[in-house]
């Protein structure tokens, strides 16, 4: 062997050090670490969080659009299989989780999806982590990540699902919980608002962990869905299943680039609300038919519908939101409606309206959020059983207010974007019965809100009508709709 090729060796023919290699930045995996963080430490929610940063990255013309989608599939895949990677990744540390500071378990979990998770070589992950590591932990706790990931690394998915799950057999809420990584109680909660047996939780709970298509909405008298497919291209666009407003975005895209969405005469919006607030409008109420209250109209979303479905028959609508900056949202989701409007900032429970003001009334009222987890799955890991006791006062005193709004003989729609049982009929059938401290007994009835779906099936035995991601293709939105009797 020459000298130039011989190891260095200090005078006493001993081996020398390495030199210290500089930890080098991925990108991606930067970005994908930096909304995690936002996610932990701030309560942030992924899909306000990631955009931005999206499109910072994308001013480094070195980043490409598959980087993008990359750092968009570790964000929402470590986020939407926490519960199971926290189990396995738990098996392989010698402590409590809860003692493992939250950044080295961030990189453990990137580290974790990318071996379980995705196509990518077990060796350029496990580089690509520990790499990830030394920058943002520094070399000691970058070796730990090694070993953690090297010991995970030891195991497909399915073989580590047999290692730290409960048989079916044995605990089958458990089981589903870790298979499918929700919390326990949500299993529980998701499979009592379903019913059924095995298979149709989880297929839901299959559902909730897929990446939702981005569905576009034409405001009627703005835009078309056929202007939506043009301007999304024909190979990329499909019509939405039930709504004939719909336009899913079937490769994903940037809704924001169209100019029916900057413009507001498009909006992006699942079709599970499209259909909620085309019921509203579509259920007949008896006489006049001429002022609309959207009572929890904040982003605005529904409120931009029905008012173009308002406009198309002359009627005013009001929207109310109690927080300011919401409110200026619904306002420019409303801006340039063809129809008289008003966006108010007020809150339902104390509204500034007389009784009886309205003929339409929508109260799509503040909720868990489980029926939107394919969006936000980390809210699945942020709420708590108890959290249902908190909302559940708000919203038994929203619908109380909006049966007060509403002139007899008119509607109220009474919507949430979630399944819970504690949220939906629960909340409906107390306010009808009077039950609660100090309330009494509502002269109302409820309306088989199932025809003002036309078209979409599986709805249930009614009155009342509650979509799902494995049957509609939609977020899990819960619709009871009443008419004032007296």
């Amino acid at each position: 062997m020459s000298e130039q090729s011989s190891p260095r060796r200090g005078a006493a023919g001993e081996r020398q050090a390495k030199p210290h290699r500089r930890p080098k930045k991925d990108p991606v995996r930067m970005l994908a670490f930096e909304v995690l963080r936002a996610v932990d430490e701030r309560d942030a929610y992924a899909n306000l969080v990631l955009p931005p940063l999206l499109r910072k990255a994308r001013q480094d013309e070195s980043f490409q659009a598959r980087d993008a989608a990359l750092a968009t599939e570790l964000v929402y895949g470590t986020l939407r299989r926490q519960g199971t990677y926290d189990a396995v990744i738990s098996a392989c540390v010698d402590r409590p989780l809860r003692e493992v500071d939250p950044p080295v378990l961030d990189v453990l979990s990137l580290g974790a999806h990318q071996l379980l998770g995705t196509r990518i070589p077990t060796h350029a992950a496990v580089s690509a982590s520990v790499e990830l590591a030394r920058v943002v932990l520094g070399d000691g706790r970058a070796k730990f990540v090694n070993a953690v990931l090297r010991k995970i690394a030891a195991h497909d998915l399915d073989g580590w699902l047999e290692r730290v799950a409960p048989p079916y057999e044995e605990d089958a809420e458990e089981h589903l919980a870790v298979y499918h990584s929700h919390p326990r109680w949500v299993v529980s909660a998701l499979w009592d608002a379903l019913g059924g047996g095995r298979a149709g939780i989880e297929d839901l709970l299959e559902a909730d962990n897929e990446r939702p298509e981005v569905t576009l909405v034409a405001r009627p008298g703005r835009s078309t869905p056929e202007e939506l497919v043009a301007a999304v291209g024909e190979d990329s666009a499909l019509p939405g299943r039930w709504s004939p407003y719909a336009v899913r975005m079937a490769e994903g895209g940037e809704p924001g680039a169209l100019e029916a969405v900057r413009d507001g005469r498009a909006g992006v919006q699942d079709e599970g609300s499209q259909l909620v607030a085309m019921a509203m409008a579509a259920v007949p109420v008896e006489g006049r038919d001429e002022r609309w209250l959207d009572g929890c109209a904040g982003p605005g979303g529904k409120a931009a519908l029905l008012g173009a479905l308002a406009a198309q028959r002359g009627a005013f609508l009001l929207a109310s939101e109690k927080q300011p900056h919401r409110a200026r949202l619904v306002d420019r989701a409303l801006h340039g409606n063809p129809g008289p409007y008003q966006v108010i900032a007020a809150d339902g429970t104390r509204p500034p309206w007389r009784p009886g003001s309205f003929d339409r009334v929508l109260m799509d009222v503040p909720c868990s959020g489980l029926g939107a987890l394919r969006r936000r799955p980390e809210a699945r890991w942020r709420r708590r059983p108890q959290d249902m006791e908190g909302f559940a006062p708000l919203q038994r005193g929203l619908l109380r207010e909006a049966l007060s709004a509403v002139r007899v003989g008119g509607v109220v729609g009474y919507a949430t974007c979630s399944p819970h049982l504690a949220e939906t009929r629960v909340v409906v059938d107390d306010v009808l019965k009077g039950r609660g401290a100090g309330a009494s007994p509502v002269s109302a009835e409820l309306i088989d809100a199932r025809p003002y779906m036309a078209g979409v099936p599986a709805l249930g035995d009614g009155p009342d009508v509650q979509l799902w991601p494995h049957l509609h293709g939609t977020d899990a939105m819960y619709l009871a709709l009443l008419r004032r009797t007296a």
